[in-house]
């Protein structure tokens, strides 16, 4: 089982995040327009389209809204438990609430759980980006107010002008407009289809940008805080979303695919958020750089231990 898995789920990621690999070590690509190609085009065509066209209820999809933000809060919470000092809080925070559901987990979704993961999944993309997008910017710029020789705090609507700028922000808020009115933007054929062709692209591009953003990653040696965040993340990730699945009521791949994304890897916009706020931007890449190659070795057996149907609640209709 574990044989397949790797082959069939987590080898086609990985040999894609290789060709990114590859390409920037051959010719050195510019891994800021990648992700600004990402964040400002291919991640909002993609939460509009999914979001607007999903089959899930709105009470269904409120309800994995807040799963996600009780993720997002245990993992909050216990870093700043293991945390010794209020910047290293903060850099642990950065690194385990925050985790890659856009550039890891659709291409994931798409491979374990063909049917519904996508489906479900643009529901947590679309809570973590947003949260990403205020809360991490917010947690962010403590961090750099903290390092300042003479601690000048910026003002608070300084801080709201990168959160404005944020389409994804925009695109979920058009998604939301559009269910209400059955969508109507599918019928204007020539908007409609290139918004499609750029959702498709996301999930190869994606992990395209992935592979090139570890080729540049240059990490510290684990130990002290980084195990500490590789553990939460990993680890407590998923092990919180097993209890809150069985909280909200989710069962069967419902519960599967929510235990599954938890496990992912740290967001690659934790890293570029801290960077753009002078926070200890070193931390945040080496947090990126090994919970992703990690990852793939948490989610097989992950997926392992649920196909054995060794967790009740996620075992059955799959």
């Amino acid at each position: 089982m574990i044989l397949e898995i790797l082959r069939d789920i987590c080898l086609p990621l990985l040999l894609v995040m290789g060709l990114g690999w590859g390409m920037d070590r051959r010719f050195r690509l510019n891994l800021e327009t990648l992700v600004k190609l990402n964040l400002y085009l291919f991640v909002p065509a993609f939460i509009f389209v999914r979001l607007s066209t999903s089959e899930l209820s709105n009470q269904i999809g409120f309800q994995v809204i807040g799963f996600t933000l009780c993720i997002i809060t245990v993992m909050g919470a216990i870093s700043w438990l293991v945390a010794k000092d209020r910047k290293e809080r903060i850099a642990m925070q950065l690194g385990t609430m925050f985790y890659n559901s856009g550039n890891w987990g659709i291409p994931l979704m798409a491979l374990a759980f063909p049917r519904l993961g996508p489906v479900i999944q643009v529901f947590v993309l679309a809570t973590m980006n947003v949260s990403m997008f205020t809360l991490g910017i917010t947690l962010a710029g403590l961090q750099a107010d903290h390092d300042l020789p003479d601690r000048k705090v910026v003002p608070a609507w300084r801080r709201l002008l990168p959160i404005l700028r944020q389409p994804s922000i925009y695109a979920i808020l058009a998604a939301i407009v559009a269910r209400r009115f059955d969508n109507p933007i599918q019928e204007i054929v020539f908007i409609w289809k290139p918004l499609g062709y750029l959702a498709d692209t996301l999930v190869g591009f994606a992990l395209t940008t992935l592979g090139v953003q570890l080729s540049q990653t240059r990490p510290p040696r684990v130990g002290g805080r980084l195990a500490w965040a590789l553990g939460i993340r990993l680890l407590g990730g998923p092990l919180a979303a097993v209890i809150f699945c069985w909280f909200f009521g989710f069962r069967g791949e419902f519960a599967a695919i929510l235990i599954v994304g938890a496990a992912s890897p740290t967001a690659v916009n934790a890293a570029l958020v801290t960077h753009e706020f002078k926070g200890d931007s070193r931390f945040a890449a080496a947090v990126v750089f090994y919970t992703t190659l990690m990852a793939t070795g948490v989610v097989t057996l992950l997926l392992a231990v649920l196909r054995a149907g060794w967790i009740p609640w996620a075992r059955e209709g799959w």
